[in-house]
């Protein structure tokens, strides 16, 4: 998704499409040599040139952001530091199934099954919450972030027509959900683009370009990274 809050230049403009690219409004466009001609398709953080306005996938994807979770543990034991721990492995549900996999972070160590949306702790977990408010640690608090594929809503190809992909090269001042969800968005932070062309905190290399700077994070109820693009 991508919504242009406020423009500071021209239209954008539109080159013909990689063929092989797959891609969402609000990702980063890159321009690479294709035979004999010029392409646009996704950056990878080294050369971009401009934000994508058009849709090419099979599917949709949206963001959880900071999505809590309080999970009951019926069975704990103390560990070798005399704290209170899981006893065995808990599986317990995201909000959503079909989990990116390396769009995945929580504040408490799990590992994921992406497929069915499911965080598994394992035995030896640390109990971080009192619920019951007797002083004793009786749950797992946990905060998760991730980027999810939307169900029953099928992918579309806005290029089609014209085997052309419309690009916003001038500054402007935009909404997007096609941003990093493993980092944070402090305000004013530089925007770098990652492997998946997609805007994030995280500078890969030094060689690796801001062309943003984050003018509002995404939050819970706003899973939407506002920025600034040069």
């Amino acid at each position: 998704m991508l919504r242009i809050l406020n423009r500071f230049g021209g239209d954008p403009w539109q080159w013909p499409v990689d063929s092989s690219a797959e891609f969402q409004a609000g990702m980063i466009a890159e321009l690479k040599p294709s035979g004999n001609q010029i392409v646009c398709g996704v950056s990878a953080g080294l050369r971009p040139l401009g934000i994508i306005d058009d849709v090419k996938m099979n599917a949709f994807t949206s963001n959880s952001i900071d999505e809590a979770h309080y999970i009951p543990v019926e069975h704990k034991i103390k560990n070798a530091d005399n704290k209170w721990v899981t006893a065995y492995d808990i599986t317990w549900p995201l909000k959503n199934p079909h989990i990116m996999p390396k769009s995945f972070v929580a504040t408490i160590r799990c590992s994921l099954n992406p497929n069915n949306g499911l965080m598994i702790f394992p035995a030896g977990t640390l109990l971080n919450a009192d619920q019951d408010g007797d002083g004793v640690p009786d749950i797992i608090y946990t905060r998760v972030s991730y980027t999810y594929q939307i169900p029953n809503q099928v992918g579309d190809d806005t290029t089609a027509g014209s085997n052309r992909v419309t690009v916003w090269l001038s500054r402007l001042l935009a909404q997007t959900d096609q941003f990093d969800t493993q980092v944070t968005y402090p305000l004013t932070h530089p925007l770098f683009i990652n492997e998946l062309g997609q805007l994030t905190t995280r500078q890969i290399t030094t060689s690796h370009p801001a062309m943003a700077i984050v003018t509002a994070p995404p939050t819970f109820n706003s899973s939407f990274l506002e920025f600034l693009w040069f």
